[in-house]
């Protein structure tokens, strides 16, 4: 019971769907105005469901140790990422939403994340140590992925996208099975770092409340989360979609708001790693996430597009191309030698900034 009554945060986003499936067609009725309001309530009630999907993906996290921690913790956001991008697509929105969405991710998790975690572990600890083969391996795979989904595309013929979509369901499951076994299996030891003993046992004082929870529960309400996102985001499209119709919003605005919405919880479990001097946690996270973004994005959402008929855009503009290459040539230069500092942290920042910026230009 006592377990039960910590999950009382729960309640409001279950009220919020309730009212939202008895109340949809009257809301929708009031006008734009209002939608827009409706939207931004239950965008409130899915960051509070997935904050809590993130405590308890923490407390398993560090029930099973790294690299398994960092692994549940960043299949939990995408999992919510795709929930939600796969409702909206059901619907009328852009073909540029799925490619809008995934480069956004990768720009947030990478730059934003990464970028802000490390500026600000790094002002206050100085240099911190990770095991820098996480670094490359991550690297790697993310620009071998992002390269073969979202570059390639753009030479791929309009009459043979099933082919290449096939194609790219296939390689995208290869790539990530073969790392998937990498990563819990002989080369696990590159994606840990050995602190000091000392830091260990901060480490330990710093874990997530809960922790010795039966891990049944967590796994529950986990699930119950992600079907409560489910129910929120299908309504969440609807409004935002007639609200916004005559507002004229660009769509890198909706993509930045699913990727936000599914990273939220990394961001704060990342920080608090850096700022408790672990910095292979928030490399996990912050590469982890990006990487398993576009792996498995990509192919389920392909998967979607072959059983509709109707394909989505994948290539990246040049200005979002050029955008991923600078951010992964600086992230393979920054995290090429297991330490991390402030300067590093505030290079990524400022690429963040920019995407920012040319985001509101419509770029």
């Amino acid at each position: 019971m006592h377990s039960l009554r910590q999950e009382k945060t729960l309640v409001l986003p279950l009220i919020v769907a309730v009212a939202g499936l008895a109340l949809e067609h009257e809301i929708l009725a009031l006008g734009p105005a209002i939608s827009v309001v409706a939207a931004v309530v239950l965008i409130g009630a899915i960051v509070v469901a997935s904050l809590r999907i993130a405590h308890h993906a923490e407390v398993l996290a560090v029930k099973v140790g790294d690299p398994y921690g960092t692994m549940i913790l960043t299949l939990s956001a995408v999992m919510v990422e795709v929930l939600i991008l796969a409702i909206m697509m059901s619907g009328e929105s852009s073909p540029t939403l799925v490619r809008d969405t995934i480069y956004s991710a990768v720009m947030l998790d990478i730059n934003g994340i990464l970028g802000l975690a490390a500026l600000l572990g790094g002002l206050k600890h100085g240099e911190q140590p990770y095991n820098d083969d996480s670094g490359k391996t991550y690297g790697v795979m993310i620009l071998t992925a992002m390269g073969i989904s979202m570059v390639v595309p753009e030479f791929i013929p309009v009459e043979k996208w099933q082919y290449y979509s096939f194609f790219t369901i296939f390689a995208m499951i290869a790539l990530y099975g073969l790392f998937l076994r990498m990563q819990v299996g002989t080369h696990s030891y590159f994606f840990s770092y050995s602190y000091p003993r000392t830091q260990q046992r901060r480490q330990e004082e710093r874990e997530p409340e809960g922790e010795n929870e039966p891990a049944t529960l967590s796994i529950a309400v986990i699930v119950a989360g992600v079907v409560l996102i489910g129910v929120l985001a299908e309504l969440m499209s609807v409004f935002l979609n007639v609200g916004l119709k005559d507002v004229g919003a660009p769509v890198a605005l909706t993509a930045i708001l699913v990727a936000a919405i599914s990273a939220g919880p990394e961001i704060l479990t990342a920080l608090r790693a850096a700022l408790a001097d672990r910095m292979q946690a928030t490399v996990n996270i912050a590469m982890g996430a990006s990487l398993s973004t576009v792996i498995l994005t990509v192919p389920v959402m392909e998967a979607i597009a072959l059983s509709t008929g109707q394909p989505f855009v994948m290539a990246m503009s040049p200005v979002q191309t050029v955008m991923i290459a600078i951010t992964l040539i600086a992230a393979a230069i920054n995290l090429n030698d297991g330490e991390t500092n402030a300067i590093e942290g505030m290079t990524h920042f400022i690429l963040f900034a920019t995407f920012i910026m040319l985001s509101f230009l419509g770029l």
